[in-house]
């Protein structure tokens, strides 16, 4: 009990921190967001909304980027679901899918599953939302921290299906976002901060 209230004060604390970095951000001109990678091929940022409501949020590696990318949704007023678990059955009359990619041992865990099965469940929830018609977005927000080997695992299929997507700049000192973006002809907006994420977000949708 006393892990799991832990847990809980650790959210909310992630949480309330996020949503006063976002609001200073708003409330100047000061955040950056470039068009380009790190290295690797040139790559042209997001010129037009695409993205349509209501949208539906998810975890593609079980890590707790997703609960600062909802804060985000919240932040730029954007109606839709989080479940962090979907299943391409499950996916109804939505017209955006978000994915948050970033992969944890630790969250994998507490859902009760391994790498394998998230990768099962993302290429399945994939190939159900192009045949569905469904635009993705792709957020990697959790920077240097949230790359290596299990977070990578889901990174290559995750971007590589993405119609937009939007990177924190220290995610992509390697240009691996870049180089996915560059080789499918991908709209990619690179910010400095997680706080920076909420304007591209709001220019995806129409």
């Amino acid at each position: 009990m006393l892990i799991k209230n832990k847990s809980i004060l650790l959210m909310i604390v992630i949480t309330v921190i996020l949503s006063m970095t976002l609001v200073a951000c708003n409330s100047s001109d000061n955040g950056e967001v470039s068009d380009t990678g790190s290295s690797g091929g040139e790559v042209q940022g997001l010129t037009e909304a695409f993205a349509e409501q209501p949208v539906i949020l998810t975890s593609i590696g079980q890590s707790a980027d997703v609960e600062m990318i909802k804060a985000l949704m919240d932040n730029a007023g954007l109606e839709y679901e989080m479940d962090k678990l979907v299943t391409g059955d499950g996916l109804g009359e939505e017209k955006t899918l978000i994915l948050a990619v970033g992969g944890s041992s630790k969250g994998l865990g507490a859902a009760g599953i391994n790498a394998d099965d998230e990768l099962a469940r993302t290429k399945e929830l994939i190939k159900a939302a192009q045949d569905k018609d469904i635009k993705i977005i792709v957020m990697h927000i959790g920077g240097e921290n949230r790359r290596g080997e299990l977070s990578d695992k889901f990174i290559g299929p995750s971007a590589g299906s993405a119609d937009y997507i939007i990177v924190v700049e220290e995610g992509n000192k390697d240009g691996l976002f870049t180089n996915i973006a560059s080789d499918n002809n991908i709209p990619m907006d690179v910010v400095t901060s997680i706080a920076d994420a909420v304007g591209p977000l709001q220019k995806a949708f129409k």
